[in-house]
């Protein structure tokens, strides 16, 4: 066992603290108040190779292990978590898909496109009575000649306002219940398919959440991806891989939280001494140190048995678990550590907690992995 990065994971991870910090802080806070989508980052995050970076460079990918995406997600979430989500989306759910799952032809006509970041990409699966019960889909695939017709609302999609690409799960045979879901490409522009609403949201503002509409949204046969009742198991096994990436997102807002209470502690003072000088402002600091490390030895854990094609499933959803409870911790932390002044936006610890909590909730909540984790262990 070696806690080492190979040279290749340092200069990813410094690239992207670099683009962080030079590309995104400028704006974060005011496309996080203004709820405005960074279109520019993400361009500028593809063409650095950060939107397909698992992808084979055959089909425009960066060929990169896990943990080197761990990396880059840390560093981009520290600065700005509603970028870490989208970039999350792209690769983990979307890429990675079509990457495992799809046809020559469908890598060679979209992952291309999606790896580059010359077309961005949703994960269309929650619906208004289906979010952790994923496998009650409602919205329905109905055989058409040359392929299928949907028709159902999509809710909570991260990214769906921007995509040019959704992954679209739907009931082909309801009676089926879980092995009657397939997955399906839906192109933007589609007659049929249309962003219904954009949420406004407590946290991760800079990105869209959208409820989707498909009314009879005619998809040709050669969209659908695997065979006829795989979509669900398809769901499943990219979302083991996407709790990777956002246990690395809120580990990244959790490191956020601690640099921010370590630079105040230093700089204010209380009762004519540093606060950085009270035992109990240094132990939350190190409690909070403390946290980050174990919650970060957990994703790239999984991370590692991911890259080693070793079942990870339950790793994943411990990391995502941990990682998520210590970003709330640690951002609820700051804002105490920060006092008043960590209630009020100019100090930025407030955007932490905001971003923080969903990653308790979104590709699956704290009480999904649970029940992940117990059915692992209790099966044997």
């Amino acid at each position: 066992m070696t806690f080492d990065f190979n040279e290749t994971q340092l200069l990813i991870r410094e690239t992207a603290r670099k683009f962080a910090e030079e590309e995104l802080a400028p704006s974060a806070a005011e496309r996080d108040e203004k709820e405005e989508f960074p279109v520019e980052a993400v361009r500028k995050l593809g063409a650095l190779g950060f939107m397909g970076m698992m992808v084979p460079p055959e089909y425009g990918g960066s060929g990169l292990d896990m943990v080197s995406y761990v990396l880059a997600i840390e560093e981009i979430s520290k600065v700005d978590a509603s970028c870490g989500v989208i970039m999350s989306v792209n690769n983990s759910l979307v890429c990675y898909g079509l990457d495992r799952w799809g046809s020559a032809q469908q890598k060679e006509k979209y992952l291309r496109e999606l790896a580059t970041g010359r077309k961005l990409g949703a994960f269309a699966l929650s619906e208004p009575e289906a979010g952790s019960d994923a496998s009650n889909q409602r919205t329905s695939a109905v055989r058409t000649k040359g392929g299928y017709a949907l028709t159902g609302t999509k809710n909570f999609i991260t990214n769906g306002a921007n995509a040019d690409i959704v992954l679209v799960m739907a009931a082909t045979d309801r009676s089926k219940g879980a092995n009657g879901v397939s997955t399906f490409i839906v192109e933007k522009g589609t007659p049929g398919f249309s962003v219904a609403k954009k949420e406004k949201k407590l946290g991760i503002r800079s990105s869209d959440t959208v409820s989707l509409a498909f009314q009879e949204c005619l998809v040709p046969a050669e969209n659908r991806v695997g065979e006829e009742g795989f979509g669900f198991k398809f769901a499943m096994k990219t979302l083991d891989g996407g709790r990777i990436g956002i246990a690395a997102q809120a580990l990244g807002i959790a490191m956020a939280s601690r640099d921010a209470s370590v630079r105040y502690s230093k700089q204010r003072k209380a009762f004519g001494q540093y606060l950085a000088e009270f035992q109990a402002i240094q132990f939350k600091i190190a409690d909070m140190a403390t946290k980050i490390e174990a919650a970060q030895m957990l994703t790239m854990k999984a991370a590692a048995l991911k890259d080693s094609d070793k079942p990870f499933a339950h790793y994943a959803a411990m990391a995502k678990l941990y990682a998520s409870r210590v970003a709330v911790e640690c951002a609820l932390e700051a804002i105490q550590i920060h006092g008043g002044y960590g209630y009020i936006k100019e100090y930025i610890v407030e955007r932490y907690l905001r971003d923080a909590k969903i990653t308790e909730i979104y590709e699956g909540t704290s009480e999904v992995q649970r029940i992940v984790i117990s059915r692992t262990l209790l099966k044997n």
